[in-house]
């Protein structure tokens, strides 16, 4: 049985094509064509699933948090940019990255990351994590007013917010910079640390120079609980470049605060891999999960087209991060990409 699993997993994902059945949306990947890198998505009261992105040109100009809806996972329209006053501590800076939104008590909460203005003087400053709010999903979305926390290098990164429905608690997962993924505890409002919590550390690097090991550096973390299981995904280890090798994998605990164990650990694969390249996509990762009306899972992520690697030729190769949708399913307990009988490779 251990073999068996372990061989279900090692199986190669096809992340191309289109898929059909009845009642359910028909997706032709990519969903949105166009760079839209580590997209977030929310299920808005509105009927409306929003994504949210890192900042990228549209139309010539930058947007710092680029926003797009769809109503059924399949079409989606830009709704121009979340975020389009920069904070008063990243004014002069360009680098807003890895959204995520929540709701709670009809008010929206943008976490995101952003390299302060401090780093145009002060080499050792790196990223920041940042908080965000607005009345609506598609914002515009007005700084609290000061970083959430910053650090050296590109730690304070992809931000994730979640409350835990056993114990309500307010959580919020990050982490990269080669260093574990982390979480802790929110305050009530929200938009600071809760008073006396410190970050616990869930899923760590396997220092490893080997081709199956994506996990050098973790990073994109999102967690959903089904059954009995919390399941974090995440992402490693190079997301583009000419040396892009990137792929969603993913852990499990029967806490949101771990301890987690991987799939690689649980069914001995060589990885906890559950999305990699093909032939047509590659670099896939930094995922976002989500549940339709039907209680079905869907999972975005970015890829990179090997027909179109970049917008522009002066662009570095594999920067191109186009968005994809695949159907969730589980098997043994954990999540893997479902295959239906009529899409195409």
């Amino acid at each position: 049985m251990r073999a068996e699993k372990s061989a279900l997993f090692l199986a190669l994902i096809v992340l191309g094509g289109c898929a059909t059945a009845p009642g359910r949306p028909t997706i032709s990947n990519p969903v949105i064509d166009e760079n839209f890198p580590d997209p977030a998505v929310l299920k808005a009261p509105d009927g409306y699933y929003y994504a949210y992105a890192t900042q990228g040109e549209v139309g010539g100009r930058m947007q710092n948090i680029q926003v797009a809806r769809s109503r059924t996972l399949a079409q989606w329209e830009r709704v121009g940019d979340a975020l389009p006053v920069k904070p008063k501590w990243a004014s002069r800076t360009q680098d807003f990255w890895a959204p995520h939104v929540s709701l709670h008590d009809g008010r929206y909460y943008l976490y995101y990351s952003a390299k302060p203005d401090a780093a145009l003087v002060d080499g050792k400053s790196g990223l920041c994590l940042a908080v965000a709010t607005a009345s609506r999903p598609e914002g515009p979305f007005t700084d609290i007013g000061n970083p959430l926390q910053c650090g050296e290098g590109f730690i304070n990164i992809d931000p994730m917010a979640y409350d835990d429905p056993a114990t309500g608690k307010r959580l919020l997962y990050w982490g990269s910079g080669f260093a574990p993924i982390k979480v802790q505890e929110l305050a009530v409002d929200r938009m600071s640390f809760a008073q006396g919590s410190k970050p616990a550390e869930l899923v760590r690097v396997i220092p490893d120079a080997s081709k199956e090991n994506y996990q050098r550096l973790v990073e994109g973390a999102w967690v959903t609980k089904h059954g009995d299981y919390y399941y974090m995904f995440y992402s490693g280890d190079n997301c583009c470049g000419p040396d892009a090798h990137y792929a969603v994998m993913v852990a499990r605990s029967a806490s949101a605060t771990g301890p987690f164990e991987t799939l690689a650990h649980t069914t001995g694969a060589p990885n906890s891999v559950i999305v990699e390249a093909d032939s047509r996509w590659i670099a896939p990762g930094h995922n976002a999960i989500v549940q339709d009306d039907e209680d079905r899972y869907w999972i975005l992520f970015h890829a990179v087209d090997v027909r179109k690697s970049r917008e522009k030729d002066s662009d570095a190769v594999n920067s191109r991060r186009v968005m994809l949708v695949k159907e969730i399913e589980w098997v043994d307990g954990w999540p893997r990409i479902k295959r239906a009988s009529n899409e195409e490779e």
